[in-house]
């Protein structure tokens, strides 16, 4: 069976995740299992931990969550059991019992919900579900953690002795007190306990006064303890009732631990069982703190990650606040099992290496990883990594020796389901002879068919990239006019080290940066150039693609928006249309029953108004049967609806309305302000709120009798404006 090296491990930092993990377990030795968590290598185990990690991750969404797995450590009562003739304390009895309800609960809730639940339950039904060892335990032992008096016959005679004698004894010692009291011969505190026994407070004058024996003193010497002579008798029998308690309540423990003994084995596997359920909620756990999924375990040989995120990194800018960057990689058989990266310094090469390593690793182990859903991983039997300057000190190695001996071992254990990450490949040594045993140590992976991603500065490395089918070129982006990194991984180019360009940004003459361009041969300058140019013109096209993109967000926004609002508007001419017709249809029912009323009014003819009336009802009745009732219902509240806004705009153009015309009212009030005409005889007048136009016939007084055709008023003169005066009538 294949293992994941500790130094990959360490290389990768998986201990911190591993120390970070063991802070969500519950228990002990769910902790020290976190602490020793290692990946699997064989698929069908990693497989069946991704689906514990699955099943209990989905709890959330189950009506009913999983039970409580905690539980104290009964590592000590274990190893008492193994030993003859020992027992367990009332203590250790109830941790016992603990531990079984627990792993009880959870055995028959996984037993129940085998349908959401099925892989833990499968895990759940390897461990004996009992409930001896609690009916023993509770047989002899109470919730407080006492042993029942009624555990045995003797120990319910001693425990009834020990009541009768503390009665005696208390009612002994409370006459003794009240006596001696009365004589003044005690101190203010009266009494107190001295070697678990009730003593008196004597003032010392009065030692000899008072019989019984001398317990102690206080630190003055003023006060004597004295047990009364009347209760040291009483005392000295309790002692031994106590002391035979204690022995037959040890009996009855050895009876109880010698029928547990022989459940040692089922709650040793129950304290496992609760552990790995322990060591599953913590990886649930913790992955929600850094938003971690159960990604998709491929068959195929290829690593599919999108918007991957390193979840230290991630969560140590969550604390910050700070901007964390996802990467999308792609390893596969087929066309790119080997990465090269390349392109300037603190641009993101080796943390994205790491995040692969990183994520594969957890992963393997059956944790979440902060993925996108879609995201694929296989799995890998050996996982070889060279990150760091890894000089060994106590060796005597310097880096370059190290690595050359990581190396050896990588050509030794590499194979198509190797994964080997190293960051700055071939660097150690001179650039053109250490870059030429790069290249052939990378042609010895390749043909291996061995996955893999680099990160180097080697430009044959990168050429050999280009060249073979199976190895892709990747680079950092950076801003070719800031040269400040995006960390964005692309895949597909080479990319440029920048290296007298970084040089020029920071204060290099421009002299010296020249000098050293001739000191170099022009082909690789040119090479570099190139990369460097292909680069720049990557990141234009790259900002004339966001624009674009940003454009066509922005057109398909306002299209939206647009349709949403015709749709809006043709229900409401719908509602209209629906409201008028209806209104309609009432107006004309109106006109018919109007119709019916003065034909009734006209000849009196009851029988033929009935049969019309009737008629009338038969054909509505006959509309309404056509419609279902939800169809009547969904139309009433339509109408209701369309009636309220209709009425609501309604009012609103009232209201504009009425504003106008209070508004002309008032331009009218300035215009026509003159002085006041009192009507005279003949004079054609109105009423100030009216609208009728009479002619003043005869004047009596302040009042003036109006002839309006058809009827004659009178009115108050001060309530009549002149419409037409006499003279313009004979004019």
């Amino acid at each position: 069976m294949y293992k994941i090296s500790k130094k990959t491990l360490k290389d990768l930092e998986f201990n911190i995740i591993q120390q970070q993990l063991s802070e969500y377990c519950f228990t002990e030795i769910g902790k020290q299992n976190a602490l020793k968590l290692t990946p699997f290598t064989a698929p069908d185990l990693v497989e069946l931990e991704l689906s514990y990690t699955f099943e209990y991750l989905s709890s959330d969404l189950q009506a009913t969550s999983i039970p409580n797995h905690g539980y104290d450590v009964i590592d000590k009562e274990l190893k008492l059991l193994e030993v003859n003739n020992s027992f367990l304390e009332t203590l250790g009895f109830k941790k016992l019992v603990a531990l079984n309800r627990t792993a009880n609960e959870l055995l028959s809730f996984f037993k129940k919900q085998i349908e959401f639940y099925p892989n833990l339950q499968d895990l759940s039904s390897k461990y004996t579900f009992t409930t001896a060892v609690i009916e023993f335990v509770d047989t002899v032992i109470d919730r407080f953690g006492e042993v029942k008096s009624d555990a045995s016959t003797d120990l319910a005679i001693i425990r009834r002795q020990i009541n009768d004698v503390q009665g005696k004894l208390n009612g002994s010692f409370g006459r003794a007190l009240r006596g001696y009291l009365s004589q003044g011969f005690l101190d203010e505190i009266k009494e107190t306990v001295v070697d678990n026994r009730r003593v008196l407070a004597v003032k010392s004058m009065y030692r000899k006064k008072v019989k019984g024996a001398a317990l102690g003193s206080s630190k003055s010497g003023s006060i004597v303890y004295i047990e009364p002579e009347e209760t040291r008798i009483l005392n000295n029998s309790l002692t031994d009732l106590l002391y035979e308690e204690k022995q037959e309540v040890i009996k009855i423990l050895k009876q109880l631990t010698d029928r547990i003994r022989p459940f040692a084995p089922i709650l040793n596997e129950y304290q496992e069982y609760l552990s790995t359920i322990d060591l599953i909620a913590a990886k649930v756990l913790y992955g929600k703190s850094y938003k971690g999924v159960v990604v998709k375990l491929s068959k195929a040989r290829e690593l599919t990650l999108k918007e991957a995120y390193h979840p230290l990194l991630l969560l140590s800018n969550l604390e910050k606040g700070a901007q964390t960057f996802a990467q999308d990689i792609q390893l596969r058989k087929e066309d790119h099992r080997i990465i090269v990266i390349s392109g300037p310094n603190a641009g993101g090469k080796s943390i994205t290496l790491k995040t692969v390593g990183l994520l594969q690793v957890m992963f393997q182990s059956g944790m979440l990883v902060p993925v996108h859903p879609y995201s694929t991983f296989c799995v890998f039997t050996s996982i070889l990594t060279d990150i760091g300057d890894n000089q060994s000190i106590e060796n005597h190695l310097s880096t370059y020796s190290y690595r050359l001996k990581n190396m050896k071992y990588f050509l030794k254990t590499c194979d198509d389901k190797t994964l080997f990450l190293i960051d700055e490949f071939g660097t150690g040594s001179d650039p053109e002879l250490g870059g030429a045993l790069a290249e052939s140590f990378l042609e010895v992976f390749y043909e291996r068919e061995s996955f893999g991603i680099i990160t180097t500065h080697y430009a044959n490395l990168k050429l050999m990239a280009n060249n073979l089918p199976a190895i892709s070129n990747a680079n950092m982006l950076f801003d070719t006019k800031s040269l400040e990194p995006k960390f964005k991984l692309h895949l597909g180019e080479a990319g440029s080290s920048f290296t007298f360009e970084v040089a020029q940004k920071n204060g290099i003459p421009y002299h010296l940066i020249n000098k050293a361009k001739k000191k170099v041969a022009r082909g690789k300058i040119r090479f570099d150039k190139s990369i460097a140019n292909l680069q720049k013109e990557r990141s234009k096209l790259e900002k004339v693609r966001v624009d674009l993109s940003n454009q066509t967000k922005e057109i398909s926004q306002e299209k939206g928006k647009l349709e949403t609002t015709n749709d809006r508007i043709h229900k409401k001419l719908e509602g209209f249309q629906k409201l008028y017709d209806n209104n309609q249809r009432s107006i004309s029912l109106g006109n018919k029953v109007t119709e019916l009323a003065e034909s009734y009014f006209k000849n009196r003819k009851k029988k033929e108004i009935t049969e019309e009336f009737m008629k009338l009802i038969l054909v509505e009745t006959t509309k309404m049967k056509a419609k279902s009732k939800k169809q009547r219902a969904a139309e009433k509240k339509q109408k209701v609806l369309a009636s309220k806004e209709a009425h609501q705009k309604i009012a609103v153009i009232r209201e504009e309305q009425k504003e106008k015309a209070s508004t002309a009212a008032a331009i009218a009030s300035k215009e026509a302000e003159k002085p006041r005409v009192p009507p005279k005889l003949n004079d054609r007048v109105r009423m100030f709120d009216g609208k009728a136009i009479g002619r003043v016939i005869k004047i009596e007084k302040d009042k003036a009798v109006v002839d309006y055709g058809q009827f004659t008023s009178r009115v108050a003169l001060d309530l009549l404006e002149v419409v037409q005066p006499l003279n313009r009538v004979k004019k």
